[in-house]
């Protein structure tokens, strides 16, 4: 049985130092070992994730893949987790969340048909449930978000977020120098639509040839 940790990791470091402790405290407790770890700084409300695809792609069948929350595999809109979820279940690859302890019972290597069929049936309502509320909490944050901007716009104090202009720089240079998007995404921490924006700035030369990279 290979656990693979799925990591849709914050910005903040400390963050992700603290979410990889527990999925790693949480295995040494039910006798685990985490083979992998796949971590990413992507939207949990966009399906198109290398790292998630790539945990997909590696893993066989009745592998776990290992999350501390549902809302970091998933905080898609309903078609999207229906795509999700048939990759998930022609790869035959179980989901266990720390927040979704029904799931707990996947990390038992053996279990008679009806248990396993009942835990199946309990796990995929809950984690429909779970990836709902997650897409709702998602989309509530982002309208009160537009409003307040809204609001800020007509009163003129919207001036928009500030650029970090040294680490713009830093991405810059590197997408100049044939550094891949992974890369820099890994050296900065930023996210592949903010390489996106810097690499059609003039001066950046063909730095879309990174796009797969």
């Amino acid at each position: 049985m290979f656990v693979r940790a799925y990591l849709r990791a914050s910005t903040n470091e400390q963050d992700a130092a603290r979410a990889r402790a527990q999925l790693e405290t949480f295995t040494a407790d039910h006798g685990l070992h985490i083979a992998a770890f796949y971590a990413e700084n992507e939207s949990g409300a966009k399906l198109a994730r290398p790292e998630l695809f790539r945990l997909l792609s590696d893993a066989k069948r009745g592998d776990i893949l290992l999350i501390e929350q549902v809302d970091r595999l998933s905080r898609l809109t309903a078609t999207d987790w229906e795509r999700l979820k048939g990759e998930l279940a022609t790869r035959h690859i179980r989901v266990v969340a720390l927040d979704l302890p029904t799931s707990w019972v996947m990390t038992t290597a053996k279990a008679d048909d009806f248990t396993a069929r009942m835990f199946d049936a309990i796990n995929g309502m809950m984690l429909d449930v779970l990836a709902a509320v997650a897409r709702k909490d998602y989309d509530d944050r982002r309208r009160r978000q537009a409003q307040g901007q809204a609001k800020a716009k007509a009163e003129g104090r919207y001036k928009g977020r500030k650029e970090d202009a040294a680490r713009n720089t830093g991405i810059a240079a590197m997408l100049r120098a044939g550094s891949s998007w992974s890369q820099i995404q890994a050296a900065t921490g930023c996210s592949r639509a903010t390489i996106a924006k810097i690499a059609k700035r003039p001066g950046n030369g063909s730095a879309y040839r990174a796009l797969n990279g």
